[in-house]
């Protein structure tokens, strides 16, 4: 953490690479969003898919092997059609500090090339992180075993990964949400967790996070969490914390989280006492021995009267192993209506969680003591107390 000096600032260079087709979708719609200077890379097996990405660089893989016609189902032809090119992919990584990696899992090249390309990055020295989605159920079993088995064979080779279930998609959406909004948010949340990463890293402020910082949360950190949250309103830094913490698309809170880095971004009017806010609740949620590392910025993008949080949580072990849940059950805020995909929350504070968390009737004990299968429908403070 730096106080900002103008002119001593050097830019890390960073790579996203969408992979197959699912990575490419995700690159596209992550284009108009990205900085100055980061680089957007789309790897296919999949000539057409490739021509219609938005990537401006672009890297057709396995050529003898797929004879450009996609991997299928097939994770083998995935991952040959890579080895076939590592040397292409290798030029794609050159020169990268940070590189990201995005897949949907359970298709062939996504789960069959994952593995490979993080390799080739672990090889090269590069901070390497992971972001991917894991299918629907009503996809099958199949889909879900090529999918585990990829995730399987990337966790050792990268610094972080940030593991996203297609199903959690139903707790942000009603009937009437078409098809294509249900991608498009989990899509958001795809883009959130690159986006948010690479924006502390480029964006001066008030207080820097630099790209060390970062290094120091993400390397050799194995399952992680990032949440982002915007609030406004009169209860806008805790509305703003909460959603952070509370993203109902990924599967874990930070309780436990031995390593936590998060931003502050606002315009001029964000006030000393909010900041306090926002990192006395986060750092109540995470570890009490955590190493926290937190910065300010301003961001001219966000709308008048609107704070942003940007939560990155490592060093679980593990505890990611478990049925945990980012959402807890917080009521709505009216300083958040508007904001999309986004589950409103207000302020719980910590003696308000202490309190409800001693308060256990026997019908409460009755319901900690289901099945997994109803794991979502027991509340956070029981869930919390069954890993006790």
């Amino acid at each position: 953490m730096k106080f900002s000096k103008k002119g001593t600032r050097r830019f890390a260079n960073i790579k996203v690479i969408g992979i197959g087709g699912a990575g490419g979708n995700v690159i596209s719609r992550m284009f108009e969003y990205f900085p100055r200077g980061v680089d957007l890379v789309a790897i296919n097996t999949d000539v057409q898919d490739l021509e219609n990405c938005s990537a401006k660089k672009k890297v057709y893989i396995g050529k003898q092997v797929t004879k450009g016609l996609g991997g299928g189902m097939n994770p083998e032809l995935g991952k040959q059609a890579a080895e076939e090119s590592r040397e292409e992919i290798a030029k794609s990584l050159d020169g990268a500090d940070l590189v990201f990696l995005t897949a949907g899992l359970g298709g062939g090249t996504g789960s069959g090339a994952l593995p490979v390309i993080a390799d080739i990055a672990q090889d090269l020295g590069v901070l390497t992180v992971a972001v991917v989605t894991k299918p629907f159920s009503f996809e099958g079993a199949q889909r879900s075993q090529i999918a585990q088995d990829a995730l399987a064979r990337t966790k050792d080779r990268v610094d972080a990964l940030i593991t996203i279930a297609n199903d959690r998609i139903f707790s942000v959406i009603n009937k009437e949400t078409s098809l294509q909004k249900a991608f498009e948010a989990i899509d958001e949340i795809l883009k959130n967790a690159v986006l948010g990463i690479t924006e502390i890293i480029v964006s001066p402020g008030v207080i820097n996070v630099d790209f060390a910082d970062v290094k120091t949360i993400i390397q050799n950190s194995g399952p992680a969490i990032i949440g982002v949250g915007v609030g406004q309103g009169k209860e806008r830094a805790l509305a703003a914390a909460n959603l952070a913490l509370n993203s109902p698309l990924l599967e874990t809170s930070i309780d436990g989280a031995r390593g936590t880095l998060f931003a502050i971004s606002g315009h001029r009017d964000m006030k000393m006492h909010e900041v306090n806010e926002i990192a006395k609740l986060i750092s109540e949620n995470a570890d009490p021995g955590a190493k926290i590392i937190f910065g300010t910025y301003y961001d001219r993008r966000l709308a008048k009267g609107q704070i942003k949080v940007t939560l990155i949580a490592t060093g679980f072990g593990s505890l990611l192993g478990r049925n945990t849940s980012l959402f807890e059950d917080f009521g709505a805020s009216a300083g958040n209506e508007g904001l999309p995909f986004q589950k409103q929350s207000v302020r719980m504070n910590s003696g308000l969680r202490k309190e409800r968390g001693e308060e256990k009737t026997s019908q409460e004990k009755e319901s900690a003591s289901e099945s997994e299968e109803d794991i979502w429908d027991i509340p956070t403070f029981l869930r919390r107390k069954r890993r006790k």
